[in-house]
């Protein structure tokens, strides 16, 4: 597809199958392309071609690798059976048996009364996905010197997630039905229901809860913790189509080089849901004692819980932009006698920016104790951008040039900005080159970034700072509402986000001390100032004196546990929450060292040899979580949610002799401190076998083994994302996979 896409003149035709095997189960991709292209542009004036592109990726299952039994992953005190309490500690009848059911798991902070849901087991390590695509391309000549281009690309991009089934983590039961009677799932209340672990007073009141006569609620009441396993694992369906329509025209005038375009680009996202349940319909069913959460439902329960399951489209989102761009370039006088003129390009660019952003309100109502997003989402942004640069390149010696260049941008949302930079290349021989620049950058925050809905979610576990530091209960709370529990955050856009900037400086040196033999290396620096991103959520419950204007409590002065206490948008008063928002974090002081090594060798009969090596050594990475804020250490360390690797290396070495060739490469990064600082993620290393049969016309096929050794990610007790025992942001859990290419040119 890539190579298409960068093709500006293609004749004959091109097929290509392929498929990738894994040792283990999931995870496998099919895939095919093809492309045809008619016309010799230069003879003919008129070259047409096309493309179209497949692959599905199959998904790999949260319990199609072993590496989520590593450690209890993904723990959730919303199990099933549920966890129920009043004041004290949580109970459950799963307990006594020592929280033996699938995906159970005791808890972990100690008490013998409870149960924790291991979450990973139904989390995939992988999604499923599938991406088509086609593009249809004509050049056409007008005269001997220029080119008119029109270009048409759509692609389709399908992803499909499965989570955790649905959590309701403050559902409230009555002693009695609303008719009077007993409700037989109430515990001790009948010799059907469970008998109680906890201790239990008829009488519980609670402030803000039984106080409100419309909440239903009555005195006696236990909370309740509950997962629907019923209704299956939670499912998401994104599928983002692209659409680009680009008509070029370039050539020359004169002593000058153009280029010039206009495009229409559109990017549309429709997120689709399954296997969710409506949390009012599951609400209202517990308070009636329709509902029983601590074992199998009765013909009355399984029909609210089927009534309840809900599956449908829940928001849709939009971008478009609208550009023309243009640059001209031209051969000035060698103006210092250097053996080569002196060369200065410029040109221009401007942009219409749109982003609109909406829910499906009918379906969106429904899901909103378990998705976070408001029902009334509709959310809409547009800027327009004008840009403008000029380089010029300057030889002053034989072997040394300076490069300067600056570009003018002017955003109507945030003003405007100017960055030059400046480069040389100085090469005395053949055998040494060095090479630099110094530049400022600026990245202006996206329309997503700006106007992206607010919605709010669940964090990882943590402990309420006030009434749970440390992991142990003060007593003035519910324990199980202030520990180790998952709150409620809020996340979205901030249109009162400032731009990035940066400052970037390289310096290089390129040896070549024998022929085919290269060696080089670039340091580097990078300042970043007002970086756009979130506070952790361990930074923030890790610090609660800095971060105390994100902490939001509700009427009880505590922190929801359940989607259903934050409905929306204004923020109800009984919705506690952390904010999470997107916000300028303040700054990034990173530098280090690219290395590259090549090497050729041509052996006579033998055929030819190389070798590649690309490493990346960071000597420093510190970022600020707060403008004027302290700086942190991300480098070799789990912080900020994830660590910044020392050292990272990726080499090859390929033998070819025609029409065969065979190589092998392999992947490295260092280790680093865990999320428990007191133990150290492994260094992670794979390698991967390929060969190719290539015949000059007509056919050729490579087959591969990736991970030849099927190396397992390295443990980590990480808990930033769902799948436990590895972090799946820096290693691969596919394991040993076999893949063949076959392709047919005609």
């Amino acid at each position: 597809m890539i190579n298409f896409i960068t093709k500006k003149d293609y004749r004959g035709g091109t097929v290509t199958l392929g498929f990738d095997s894994p040792t283990h189960a999931g995870g496998s991709v099919h895939s095919a392309n093809g492309g045809f292209g008619i016309g010799d542009l230069q003879k003919d004036g008129v070259n047409i071609f096309g493309f179209v592109d497949f692959n599905h990726t199959q998904a790999i299952g949260g319990t199609q690798r072993p590496f989520n039994t590593r450690i209890p992953g993904g723990l959730s005190p919303t199990p099933n059976p549920a966890n129920y309490f009043q004041d004290g500690d949580a109970g459950n009848p799963a307990a006594a048996g020592g929280c033996t059911a699938p995906n159970l798991t005791p808890d972990p902070n100690g008490s013998t009364l409870d149960c924790y849901e291991t979450t990973s087991s139904f989390v995939n390590y992988t999604p499923e996905s599938e991406r088509i695509s086609g593009l249809i391309h004509g050049s056409f000549k007008l005269g001997e010197d220029h080119v008119l281009g029109l270009e048409a690309f759509t692609s389709q991009n399908t992803t499909h997630s499965v989570i955790a089934p649905v959590p309701y983590g403050n559902l409230y039961m009555n002693k009695f039905r609303p008719d009077g009677s007993l409700n037989p799932f109430y515990p001790g209340n009948t010799a059907t229901s469970i008998t109680p672990n906890i201790p239990i007073d008829p009488n519980y009141t609670e402030e803000g809860v039984t106080d409100d006569p419309t909440s239903g609620v009555k005195p006696g009441f236990i909370h309740v913790k509950w997962r629907d396993l019923d209704n299956g694992s939670r499912e998401g369906i994104d599928v983002n189509t692209q659409l680009r329509a680009m008509a070029t025209l370039e050539g020359r005038l004169g002593e000058w080089d153009y280029n010039t375009a206009v495009a229409l680009n559109t990017n549309t996202v429709r997120d689709s849901l399954a296997g969710y349940s409506n949390g009012d319909i599951i609400s209202q069913a517990m308070l009636d004692g329709v509902l029983n959460p601590f074992g199998p439902q009765d013909a009355g329960g399984q029909a609210v819980i089927a009534r309840a399951g809900v599956a449908g489209l829940l928001q849709t989102a939009e971008g478009t932009v609208q550009s023309w761009d243009g640059h001209v370039s031209r051969d000035l006088q060698d103006w210092f006698h250097a053996g080569r003129p002196a060369a200065i390009a410029f040109g221009a660019e401007a942009r219409h920016e749109r982003f609109e952003q909406k829910a499906n309100t009918p379906f969106a109502e429904q899901v909103i104790s378990s998705t976070g997003i408001d029902p009334n989402t509709h959310n809409a942004g547009w800027r327009n951008v004008y840009a403008g640069f000029l380089e010029l390149n300057i030889p002053v010696l034989k072997s040394l040039d300076f490069t300067v260049a600056a570009r003018y941008d002017k955003y109507s949302d945030f003003g405007n900005t100017t960055n030059p930079k400046f480069s040389f290349r100085w090469q005395p021989n053949k055998t040494l080159l060095m090479r630099g620049s110094y530049s400022t950058g600026f990245r202006a925050p996206s329309l997503y970034e700006l106007n992206s809905e607010p919605a709010f979610t669940n964090t990882d576990t943590q402990n309420d700072p006030k009434y749970c530091p440390g992991g142990v209960s003060t007593g003035e709370k519910p324990g199980p509402k202030v520990c180790n529990v998952q709150f409620q955050t809020l996340l979205g856009g901030n249109e009162a986000l400032k731009p990035e900037k940066s400052k970037n400086a390289t310096l290089g040196i390129v040896l070549e001390p024998v022929q085919d033999l290269t060696a080089e290396a670039d340091i580097w620096m990078v300042k970043f100032k007002n970086q756009i991103g979130s506070v952790d959520s361990d930074t923030i419950f890790g610090d609660p004196v800095t971060y105390a204007p994100l902490f939001h409590r509700n009427n009880n002065d505590l922190l929801s546990t359940d989607g259903s206490e934050c409905p929306g948008l204004p923020v109800a008063p009984g919705c506690g929450y952390i904010d999470q928002r997107t916000v300028n974090l303040g700054g990034i002081d990173t530098n280090g060292i690219d290395f590259a090594f090549g090497y050729r060798q041509n052996v006579g009969s033998y055929g030819k040899l190389n070798f590649g090596l690309q490493s990346t050594w960071i000597h420093k990475y510190e970022y600020q979580n707060i403008e004027g804020g302290a700086w942190n250490n991300e480098l070799g360390v789990f912080t900020n949610g994830g660590p910044i690797f020392r050292w990272q290396h990726n080499g090859e070495i390929n033998w070819n002799l025609e029409p065969f060739s065979i190589g092998m490469a392999g992947h490295y990064k260092t280790g680093y401190l865990d999320e428990d600082p007191t133990r150290k993620v492994s260094a992670y290393a794979t390698f991967d076998l390929f060969g190719t049969y290539a015949m000059p016309k007509g056919f050729s096929v490579t087959i591969g083994l990736r991970n030849i050794f099927d190396r397992d990610p390295p443990f980590s007790n990480q808990t930033t994302v769902f799948q436990a025992g590895y972090d799946p942001r820096f290693t691969d859990p596919t394991g040993r996979t076999f893949y063949a290419r076959g392709t047919y040119s005609f």
